[in-house]
């Protein structure tokens, strides 16, 4: 455009306080009838048209008006923010089981009237077991998933469901999108049954029950399946070692109970259990101190020491706020000794 033309365009945006930027107008091909033009708003281009009887002087002034309008929107002028909920909210599960850590980052879509496996799972694809990234797991010490041993460290956690039996997939790769698995990655497939349940679950969810001090199941719960993946871990093996060590040592205040319900607990040394037990009833005769004495005598064969002890693990319960279950376990025992 000529040098008139610019000056009506750059006084044009100068009136509504904003800088024109680069200006340049050009003809561009365009059916005879009609005539057109490209205008250059700070680097935007706008193409403008009109009936070819309108001319060019006349084409750009009426362009002028409207990008002046235009321009008296602040540059920096954005809708507002709308926070939406997430259709499938992220949730972070954390759960020692015995001196292990596991925590599992996923997000948690819901069925919303749809058929899920078979359906928006499709049985013997590879799934990233939820929504939105890949789900992760981290482990703080090694473990073992049905047998299978899982080095420390932080995976993604993939599967590929069946009608009858899942495959577990436990990845090195926690980086990539779910949606570019890759199965060298894999640090092992593990196959658990998958079980049938009445009740629908509307909401996906994993879940780590069964907790005992060396094992535990991480279950995967949506609509009417439930996948229970076994977890164990070599905790005797560590603690073993330190509960020797400790029950030796110079000090006066030993974990009797501690460690004499270890021992218990996994079939240990059962007279040393019966030892540390019998020293912590000297210190602190209560009636669970006293009902673990009981059982470790009768898992020695001493019936009469057993009950004996029984009878006396209920009189404290009897005495004590909140330990009447103590009552039937007590009695349990002395039943199943006769």
């Amino acid at each position: 455009i000529g040098g008139a033309e610019r000056q009506l365009v750059r006084r044009s945006f100068s009136e509504v306080g904003r800088p024109a930027g680069s200006l340049s107008c050009k003809k561009e091909g365009a059916p005879s009838r009609f005539l057109t033009a490209t205008l250059l708003f700070n680097s935007a281009p706008i193409l403008l048209t009109s009936r070819k009887l309108m001319n060019t002087k006349a084409l750009l002034f009426s362009a002028v008006v409207s990008l002046a309008a235009l321009a008296s929107i602040p540059a920096s002028a954005q809708a507002p923010k709308v926070d939406f909920p997430s259709p499938s909210p992220a949730s972070t599960l954390k759960q020692r089981v015995g001196l292990t850590d596991i925590e599992i980052v996923y997000s948690r879509p819901s069925a919303k009237g749809r058929p899920i496996f078979g359906g928006l799972v499709p049985f013997g694809k590879v799934w990233r077991t939820g929504a939105n990234a890949s789900t992760t797991i981290s482990f703080s010490t090694a473990v073992k998933l049905n047998g299978t041993e899982i080095p420390a460290g932080k995976y993604s956690l993939f599967t590929i469901p069946g009608e009858s039996e899942w495959t577990v997939i436990i990845n090195k790769d926690t980086k990539s999108s779910p949606f570019a698995y890759n199965a060298s990655n894999d640090v092992a497939r593990i196959t658990v049954p998958a079980v049938d349940i009445a009740e629908n679950i509307e909401t996906f969810g994993i879940m780590i029950d069964a907790i005992r001090d060396d094992s535990a199941k991480i279950d995967l719960l949506w609509e009417h399946t439930v996948v229970q993946i076994p977890l164990t871990l070599d905790l005797v093996s560590t603690l073993r070692p330190q509960i020797d060590a400790a029950m030796s040592g110079s000090g006066e205040k030993k974990p009797y109970y501690q460690a004499a319900m270890f021992y218990y607990d996994h079939d240990l040394d059962l007279q040393k259990a019966k030892t540390w037990i019998e020293m912590a009833a000297l210190s602190n005769e209560t009636y669970y101190v006293v009902n673990l004495k009981a059982k470790i005598l009768a898992k020695l064969g001493d019936k009469e020491g057993a009950i004996a002890a029984a009878k006396r693990s209920s009189e404290l319960a009897a005495k004590t706020d909140g330990a009447s279950g103590y009552l039937k376990l007590n009695q349990d025992l002395i039943d199943s000794l006769k």
